[in-house]
């Protein structure tokens, strides 16, 4: 990585945690340092479950609970285990939490970043705020490898189909569609990809990796919430790595008229319009890219 770059985000680093106060024990004025102030702000008024708030901060979960234990110790937060699952944990917050929480979201409005800035100067830190906000999201969604009989995977699947159906112009009937057996996105004959967000699953893509036969990409679908970050590029890149690995030197895939920006982001990824190499009625375009076979040892 290139030290310049490395010397400016750590530039950075050092103005933000200065500038909004996070190197203070009393962060915005209150008795308590910020990685408490910011776990009172994550329960907010309708409480969360423990794990939610490990995903969400992703903080470990011995760290999590020094941190409950001292706003319990405070008398701001209740935790307590879920009647239907007592493996599960939800916190919430006492009056004296809501009070706090109300003065946390008072003083942080007064916390202006803006105040001295002239009107051009607010709207282009706002407008960085926006692109460093998405930038680092971005850095934070995980690809994992998961068996696509799994909830995260079966969630995306079948959110793929709704939109499908919502798009399509003659709707979209996945019994009619050449949906791959979920064997064939289990290694060794394929692999299905999961994005996750704040342990949230926000995308999916399937890889089938058939004997003799080109690598086909398969159900690729990102959450329309997190669009935006890149997620489709990525899953292209990672699925052409892994089809790499394995040997092939073409990757297809078929897609349908209606998901134009899919299509913009395959031309743009190199790859190339072909004739149809399948019977799939929901296609309308079929696309092929030449990759560098590297099997792994």
């Amino acid at each position: 990585m290139d030290g310049t770059q490395i010397d400016a985000v750590r530039r950075f680093n050092r103005t933000v945690s200065e500038r909004v106060g996070v190197l203070h024990d009393h962060y915005l004025g209150l008795d308590r340092p910020v990685a408490e102030a910011r776990l009172l702000w994550e329960i907010g008024a309708r409480g969360r479950d423990v794990r939610w708030l490990r995903e969400r901060l992703g903080l470990d979960s011995g760290y999590v609970s020094r941190l409950l234990r001292s706003l319990e110790t405070d008398g701001l937060v209740t935790v307590e285990p879920q009647p239907q699952d007592r493996r599960v944990r939800t916190v919430r917050l006492t009056d004296a939490g809501r009070a706090e929480f109300a003065v946390l979201d008072r003083r942080s409005d007064e916390l202006s970043l803006l105040e001295p800035l002239n009107t051009d100067q607010r709207a282009r830190l706002v407008g960085a705020m926006a692109e460093v906000d998405r930038l680092l999201t971005a850095a934070t969604v995980t690809l994992d490898v998961v068996d696509p009989d799994r909830p995260d995977a079966e969630h995306c699947l079948r959110s793929y189909f709704a939109e499908m159906r919502e798009r399509f112009e003659a709707g979209f009937d996945p019994a009619r569609s050449l949906l791959p057996d979920a064997g064939e996105l289990r290694p060794p004959h394929g692999v299905f990809l999961v994005a996750r967000l704040h342990g949230e699953p926000v995308g999916c893509a399937g890889l089938k990796l058939p004997a003799g036969a080109p690598a086909e990409i398969k159900r690729m679908w990102v959450d329309p919430r997190t669009r935006g970050l890149g997620l489709g590029r990525r899953f292209l890149a990672e699925l052409e790595a892994r089809a790499a690995r394995h040997g092939c030197d073409v990757l297809r895939l078929d897609t349908n008229k209606a998901l134009t920006a899919a299509i913009g982001l395959y031309h743009s990824c190199g790859f190339e319009e072909v004739a149809a190499f399948n019977d799939e009625p929901y296609a309308h375009h079929w696309f092929e890219k030449r990759i560098s076979a590297s099997p792994s040892g």
